[in-house]
């Protein structure tokens, strides 16, 4: 089967999809396409009839979509009120998550009522985090209004807020019931946003999509100018996402697949401070998943041509591909190892990364010798 067959119910000419994320009696629809945040109402009212909302924003895409997604609820008849945060991943904090939490419990919001989360990955985070342990678990609705929060953080129950120790370190998994992709919103993002979220459109090709990698380079330019094949590819990293976690939802095994990348760019959020005028967390990813297939090959488990045709594909799409490409102050193979071994994927101690055979031939790889990844980075960091 073609990387890109459509999946039951997709529409023609890929102006439509929908996705099936396939978990038994908490299995849920993503849908993808244009308009759909002016049919988000009525996609909702259809599955939790009778709820109340609370629609949790960060100021700026409340400015720019807020209205909109109120009006369309308003028709459908569904109570709401909205709860402003500021952008950013600081925002990602037990600070905020108490707010949105508290204002739950003040709107007596109750178990089966939703909370509706409008926004990047920041805000699909922390609004899922607060619908998990509110009321011990609430209804959670994913308006995912970046390229990276429609193809990756809010499909698959992953929710989470940041330590000072490291990204995403406290978190539940907690399924939302509906996925809303308005892929026209995409329109608004600046280019750097867009090609943040292109970052991790890329990596279902590297993990075990080879023929979808090649098919991006041939339509990356049309995918970044809005045309079907944008909702083509937001359908099929969907796709690739959907089918992994349905089989490892709490990731215990393959899921773990989903982080190639993301050891070493999770390091570099981290002591870049999460400033994102430093770096956003696409560009980490495509510096990690670089990074990644370099150390791959500088350890013989990887052609180097593969290494070079992935760098070669990311800078074309405008991100970066090393750790020198970060403004300002330079990072310390110290800084950097330390934020390694705060990982998730650490298990007693060990170091665990996604490493890969090539191009679409990820595995994960536990106990990694970390004096050779320091080796790596001390010379990726003289290069």
């Amino acid at each position: 089967m073609s990387p890109l067959a459509r999946s039951e119910g997709g529409a023609s000419a890929a102006r439509r999809e929908s996705v099936r994320v396939a978990l038994g009696d908490r299995s849920y629809d993503i849908l993808i396409g244009p308009g759909l945040i002016d049919e988000a109402g009525a996609e909702i009212a259809g599955r939790l009839p009778g709820i109340r909302a609370l629609v949790v924003a960060d100021e700026r895409v409340a400015g720019l979509h807020g209205e909109r997604l109120r009006l369309s609820l308003d028709a459908a008849g569904i109570p709401s009120s909205m709860l402003l945060l500021p952008p950013g991943e600081t925002t990602k904090s037990f600070e905020h998550l108490m707010q949105v939490v508290d204002r739950i419990l003040e709107e007596r919001l109750e178990r089966g009522d939703a909370v509706v989360a409008l926004g990047g990955g920041v805000v699909g985070d922390l609004a899922g985090f607060a619908a998990g342990i509110a009321r011990r678990g609430m209804k959670l609705v994913q308006v995912p209004t970046s390229l990276l929060a429609q193809v990756d953080s809010s499909v698959g129950g992953k929710t989470g807020i940041n330590s000072p120790r490291g990204k995403n370190l406290v978190g539940v998994f907690h399924q939302p019931a509906l996925v809303l992709a308005d892929t026209a919103i995409l329109d608004t993002l600046s280019p750097r946003e867009f090609a943040a979220g292109y970052a991790e459109v890329v990596k279902y090709g590297l993990i075990d999509r080879p023929d979808f990698f090649a098919w991006l380079g041939t339509h990356r330019e049309a995918i970044f100018t809005g045309c079907d094949e944008r909702v083509e590819a937001i359908a099929a990293s969907c796709r690739a996402k959907a089918e992994v976690v349905a089989g490892d939802e709490r990731e215990d095994g393959n899921r773990a697949l989903l982080n190639l990348g993301h050891t070493f760019g999770h390091a570099l959020e981290s002591c870049a401070r999460y400033d994102p005028a430093r770096l956003v967390h696409g560009e980490a990813v495509a510096i990690g998943m670089a990074l990644a297939h370099r150390f791959s090959a500088s350890v013989g488990l990887c052609p180097v041509a593969d290494a070079e045709a992935v760098s070669a594909h990311l800078t074309a799409a405008g991100l970066p591909t090393a750790i020198h490409a970060i403004p300002g102050p330079a990072f310390t193979v110290d800084e950097l190892m330390g934020k390694i071994a705060q990982d998730k994927k650490v298990v007693r101690s060990k170091l665990t990364f996604i490493l890969t055979h090539g191009i679409g031939r990820a595995f994960v790889a536990a106990d990694v010798d970390a004096e050779a990844v320091r080796r790596f980075l001390t010379a990726e960091l003289a290069a």
